[in-house]
């Protein structure tokens, strides 16, 4: 009887790890940091065009998103979504969730928030929070250029579908009405992005400020160099839009 005891325990524990392995496997959907495969869909961001709409007391568009719209609202989240939002254990799960607005009353800008959780988190030795920190970074960079080359494409179609309005033969005022509201949201989510990249410069260099203190190292000039150039960029977007809401979005050059 021993004997055979002995013989079942490997087979069952190699049953169970083969369950849990496939359990984890189905939540994560097989990449980790991302959204699990039976929540993406083409219009799984949709969502911002209406909550950004709400924040400022105006109306959604119930046109369907062009191909554009969609691709500007995708390139949108990864840098409205806050660096280290999201817990370890919860990127292994794939977790995403929707975001409120800048323009929610309730919302207040924290500086400090990305650089105490960087700090405050467990890591094998300060050399790996410089090494995040230059990631986040770098990231946001790497973001910029795709992101802006959507909104300018968006932006300029926006243009010719106001243009083309008034040409437009027995159009409804519930198609004009939808129009306005669909470009209202491009805006807005274009100004959205824009203040993100503000408040996630102002909290990168929060960051490093307070690791040169906690742990100096050489590793700081190559945080502050991604960062100037982050700033740069940001402080020269190739669509620069106006701090309010009710004002056009206009393209450079």
């Amino acid at each position: 009887m021993p004997d055979t005891i002995r013989q079942i325990r490997p087979f069952v524990s190699a049953v169970l790890l083969a369950l849990f392995s496939a359990a984890l496997g189905a939540c994560s959907g097989g990449d980790f940091g991302r959204t699990r495969a039976d929540m993406r869909s083409d219009d799984m961001h949709r969502w911002l065009g209406a909550e950004v709409t709400a924040s400022v007391g105006l109306k959604p568009s119930q046109f369907q998103l062009t191909d554009e719209e969609r691709q500007l609202r995708d390139l949108a989240y990864p840098l409205i979504e806050p660096p280290l939002s999201r817990p370890a254990w919860k990127s292994v799960f794939g977790d995403y969730k929707a975001l409120p607005s800048p323009w929610r009353q309730k919302v207040v800008f924290d500086r400090t928030m990305y650089g105490r959780t960087l700090i405050d988190e467990p890591h094998r030795s300060h050399s790996s929070r410089y090494a995040q920190l230059i990631e986040d970074v770098r990231n946001d960079t790497t973001r910029f250029e795709p992101f802006f080359g959507s909104a300018i494409r968006v932006i300029d179609l926006d243009k010719k579908r106001n243009a083309s309005m008034a040409r437009v033969s027995g159009l409804s005022p519930k198609e004009k009405e939808d129009a306005v509201e669909r470009m209202q949201e491009n805006s807005l989510i274009i100004q959205w992005v824009q203040q993100c990249l503000e408040q996630r410069v102002s909290s990168y260099r929060w960051a490093l400020e307070r690791l040169v203190i906690h742990a100096p190292d050489g590793m700081a000039a190559d945080a502050d160099r991604l960062i100037a150039e982050l700033a740069a960029q940001t402080a020269n977007p190739p669509v620069a839009a106006q701090p309010t809401y009710g004002r056009a979005v206009i393209s450079k050059g």
